[in-house]
């Protein structure tokens, strides 16, 4: 595989010196148009034999290009509070918007390259991270980000000469440690690996660019002209010399919104559609008020001892709240938090998505935030928004919603692997039960501002999103990240079986409560 980037190839300082003018003015423009456009982020992977030019074609690049809108992100081991959480948190968190440029080094290949070079993990361990980065990878890209990889290599030869010049000059000895030197040692392994990875990893929508590093100026122009036909490309082969028409402040929100289309599917279909997971709950189950009060004091007790436990032993918690407007989704998770300690909690309400959010993948302000080991997030709606009102009102198109099912899955399974515990409500209530709640609210003055134009709208799909949910049930329901659907017609009886759920959970993992819950019943009421 790399022979082709054993070659000696060289460019001439004189030809060079010619061909980067023109080179550096068009990608200037293409740069800025797409910047303009803010439709398509990009992202310029960097990785390959040490010494192979990495670092010096980045510093070139912002030479070459607008600095303002790129941004740089060089990895080492993670820290303390990357630990705290899945591995992938910190490749999303350092994303790119829209319209702009953005650089890794030593990014998600280097760690499992070096754990398989040294032994680390095995063969099939390997495999699975290089699926998990394809996941990762493929999301971007069917999401409109374009992903150029390089990969710069150099000979064995090659590679010591270029280490040994680094050392020999003063200004760059720093650079070259006794990491470098061991790696080249096993620099037959580290191509084995690396012919593995580009194999498994190469793809239409995210392919490798081999780059034979010996020379500078044949590998500068090598990666600046092939990010110049990228960019021509992303741009529909804009002609040369045309100018990039004014971007209004909101282009990013009108652009990805004139690329939805409505789709048909989400039309009820014949009578047996409406048998589905909703239509065989049985909704007449309740609680007692007096049943109700001894469980809600008893469970958020036990919660109460389970949760300093999670947080002692750094045990991450995540919950889910889904389900029709006025079903008690925030009722049921004001019961929650009135077992725990604020301060190891975060609510995350999740409405319209923001200019900056929309300037991202839709997972990425999920990504953000993820709880560190032993806190807890709650959210009050999350990322199946995209499975269901995107899907319902049309704001994303049937490829986008139905690839969602699997990056949905993925997702959820970074956290069940960083050992997060997952629980996803979606609690339901009847059309009948809905209208009640509506006039209900609409009549009191304190939740009048609850009620509004898009509830009643939302209502009137009821059909559609009872389609929807079966279908998110059905594809995203697993073994590891189950949906608990909760009966909701009866508050008390909703609300318990969420803290019973939590509690259940919390149990399997963590083991039985230290202390009996009857004893913290009174210290809870009294801190109240």
């Amino acid at each position: 595989m790399f022979e082709t980037a054993e070659l000696g190839r060289k460019v001439d300082k004189k030809t060079y010196k010619s061909r980067v003018p023109p080179l550096r003015e068009e990608l200037l423009r293409l740069q800025e148009e797409i910047r303009q456009r803010g439709t398509n982020q990009v992202i310029l992977l960097f990785a390959g034999v040490d010494g192979g030019g990495k670092g010096d074609t980045v510093n070139l690049l912002h030479e070459w290009l607008d600095s303002r809108w790129m941004m740089t992100n060089a990895y080492a081991p993670p820290d303390e509070l990357e630990r705290q959480r899945p591995a992938f948190w910190r490749y999303w968190r350092d994303l790119p918007r829209r319209g702009r440029i953005g650089m890794f080094l030593s990014a998600w290949y280097s760690q499992p390259i070096l754990d398989r070079v040294y032994g680390r993990s095995t063969p099939h361990e390997f495999d699975a991270r290089l699926d998990r980065i394809l996941s990762y990878e493929t999301a971007l890209a069917d999401d409109d980000a374009t992903i150029i990889k390089f990969w710069m290599h150099l000979s064995h030869s090659g590679q010591e000469r270029r280490l040994k010049n680094l050392e020999q000059d003063p200004l760059t000895q720093a650079r070259v440690t006794e990491r470098d030197w061991e790696n080249w040692r096993h620099y037959d392994r580290f191509i084995e690996i690396a012919e593995h990875v580009i194999s498994r990893t190469h793809t239409g929508k995210t392919p490798w660019v081999i780059v034979e590093g010996e020379d500078a100026c044949y590998r500068s122009l090598t990666v600046g002209e092939t990010i110049r036909d990228t960019f021509q490309r992303l741009l529909g082969g804009a002609a040369q010399g045309a100018r990039p028409t004014a971007a209004s402040e909101d282009v990013i929100k009108t652009s990805r919104q004139k690329t939805k289309t409505k789709s048909t599917k989400n039309e009820p279909r014949d009578t047996a559609a409406h048998i589905n997971v909703l239509t065989q709950l049985d909704m007449t189950q309740s609680a007692s008020k007096e049943a109700y009060f001894e469980e809600l004091r008893n469970l958020q007790a036990e919660l109460h001892l389970l949760h300093l436990k999670a947080r002692h032993r750094g045990v991450a918690t995540l919950l889910v709240f889904e389900g029709p407007d006025a079903a008690g989704k925030g009722g049921a998770i004001r019961r929650v938090n009135a077992a725990l300690e604020a301060r190891n909690y975060q609510v995350h309400g999740v409405a319209q998505p923001t200019d900056e959010e929309l300037a991202q993948h839709y997972l990425w302000r999920f990504w953000r935030n993820i709880p560190r080991d032993g806190y807890m997030a709650i959210y009050d709606r999350s990322w199946y928004g995209r499975v269901l009102v995107e899907r319902v009102e049309g704001l994303a198109g049937e490829e986008e919603w139905r690839r969602a099912y699997a990056e949905i899955n993925d997702f959820e399974g970074q956290l069940i692997e960083h050992g997060i515990i997952l629980i996803k409500y979606w609690i339901h209530i009847t059309k009948d039960e809905q209208l009640k709640r509506f006039k209900h609210r609409k009549r009191t003055p304190h939740k009048r501002w609850k009620l509004t134009d898009d509830d009643w709208r939302n209502r009137k799909r009821w059909e559609q999103y009872e389609l929807s949910v079966h279908d998110m049930v059905q594809y995203t329901s697993t073994e590891k990240t189950p949906w608990t659907l909760v009966e909701g017609n009866d508050k008390r009886y909703a609300r318990i079986k969420v803290l019973d759920t939590l509690r259940d959970r919390w149990v399997n993992v963590l083991g039985e409560a230290t202390v009996p819950p009857a004893r913290v019943v009174s210290a809870m009421s009294r801190r109240r």
